[in-house]
């Protein structure tokens, strides 16, 4: 880079769009406080995240300017029209914000560039300008706050239904608990009446002994009792009903399908039977279905008591209580526990499918925030599907990077809507139903946080979000 002695003149300045409407005192201070700087092809004019120092003017050559995307520097504009700016574009809010470059500036060609101190160019336009510098403030510091509290609404509201979708998953657990702990005291008091009635029957002790070994050999196949189709399940209550009347069982209809729902038949009743008298087979075939059914409500106390567990832990690991916020995390983890705190607003027709790749490392990132992310990503893709559809989540290595695809298989996005999706406060939804919010901050999450990539592919029936996170530190973390 080399700085000419020359600066431009007045009349030199006004044939710039930017300047033609000044007065000749203002184009007397620019014209004393710019410099015109020369670059080489292939110089570097201004980095992206470094302090904005100076504003630039472009005076002849080609430019182009890029971001980092993911790691990968990613072009924007590439352009040799006289008069276009970069550099410190936000100069005029001086120290209201922080003053850094938002891209990269490259020459392409041999460039000279008109170069104002940004600092010094603040000043004098603030006393140029007071109210344009008022209204520009007003509409950037307006629209920075108002993204910010309809951000914080919007999660709010993200919240509470999370909340109520996991107080209703919580609920049918505790309750089928609560109606098995119900059950359980009936049946325990019938074995005990039955246990009684068997007594006083003067049942011999070997054959009480070989009865109780017995009704322990059957009640421990309770669980390991066969999935059954309705129409088997039929025929075999049929068969037991049939035994039972034959032997005048009361109720037999009723016992017929406690024994076939504990995968017993006529043989094992049989073994009943010829264990003790006659007189005695209704007791303890009574006192065997009471073992059963308590048997069978201990599982499914059991069974609800470990999904309440279940998900206590995946609400612990969706908003990372107690956790460090920056950590090695693990994304299958994340995206399971989303998945759970999505259930209820998951259409019963509506498939889901897990395509992990189990190989992969974890990713050093802020998995609350990443579990944000996958929110906002499912939560559109359901959307977009309505009430059937499917819903894939597929994880993969790519390079360096840790790939995760959240795709769906609704109508979706149009073309010349794809290029606005992550523009904050754009959505496709209807009037009422979106923020435009989700995608934004789910792309300066993944980008600006995590140094990441977010993008989307979209067809008819096929829309994929790719989100790609690096698998190690990233140098700005």
């Amino acid at each position: 880079m080399t700085t000419a002695a020359q600066r431009l003149s007045a009349a030199e300045l006004r044939e710039l769009f930017l300047f033609a409407d000044l007065d000749e005192e203002q184009l007397a201070w620019v014209a004393a406080h710019a410099d015109v700087v020369s670059y080489p092809a292939g110089a570097a004019v201004s980095v992206e995240g470094e302090p904005a120092r100076c504003f630039s003017v472009l005076l002849d050559g080609t430019l182009r300017m890029s971001r980092l995307v993911g790691g990968a520097e990613v072009e924007t504009v590439r352009t040799s029209h006289r008069g276009v700016y970069s550099g410190a574009v936000q100069f005029y809010m001086g120290d209201r914000l922080e003053q850094r470059y938002p891209t990269s500036v490259h020459a392409v060609t041999d460039c000279r560039f008109l170069q104002l101190p940004a600092a010094e160019f603040a000043e004098v336009f603030r006393r140029w300008y007071p109210m344009a510098v008022h209204l520009l403030e007003g509409m950037f510091l307006g629209q920075r706050n108002a993204a910010e509290l309809v951000a914080q609404r919007e999660r709010l509201l993200a919240l509470g239904k999370l909340t109520a979708g996991l107080t209703h998953e919580l609920n049918n657990p505790a309750a089928a608990a609560t109606r098995a702990a119900a059950a359980l005291r009936e049946r325990f008091a019938g074995m005990r009446h039955k246990l009684a009635l068997l007594s006083e029957g003067r049942l011999d002790g070997a054959v009480l002994r070989s009865l109780t070994g017995l009704q322990e050999e059957l009640v421990a196949r309770v669980g390991r009792a066969p999935e059954l189709s309705a129409l088997e399940r039929g025929d075999r209550e049929d068969a037991l009903g049939d035994w039972l009347d034959e032997r005048d069982v009361s109720g037999a209809w009723d016992l017929a399908g406690v024994f076939v729902g504990a995968g017993l038949d006529t043989e094992d009743l049989q073994r009943v039977a010829d264990t003790v008298e006659p007189a005695a087979l209704e007791p303890a075939l009574r006192w065997l279905a009471y073992a059963v059914e308590t048997e069978s409500l201990l599982a499914e106390i059991t069974d609800s008591t470990g999904r309440i567990s279940g998900l206590v832990d995946a609400a612990r690991q969706y908003s990372q209580l107690d956790r460090a916020p920056h950590q090695p995390t693990d994304l299958h983890a994340g995206l399971d526990a989303t998945l759970v705190m999505l259930a209820a607003r998951t259409p019963p027709d509506v498939r889901v499918v897990k395509d992990y790749d189990r190989s992969l490392p974890p990713v050093p990132g802020y998995p609350g925030e990443l579990n944000q992310v996958w929110t906002n990503l499912i939560v559109n893709a359901l959307d977009a599907m309505g009430d059937t559809g499917t819903l894939t989540l597929r994880t993969a290595r790519d390079g360096e990077q840790a790939l995760v695809e959240v795709a769906d298989t609704g109508p979706g996005i149009p073309e010349e809507l794809r290029q606005r999706v992550f523009e904050p406060f754009f959505t496709t939804k209807p009037v009422g139903q979106g923020t435009g919010l989700g995608l934004d901050v789910s792309y300066r999450v993944v980008v600006t946080r995590h140094g990441g990539d977010l993008r989307v592919r979209s067809q008819p029936g096929d829309t994929r979000f790719q989100v790609r996170l690096p698998l190690t530190e990233p140098p700005a973390a």
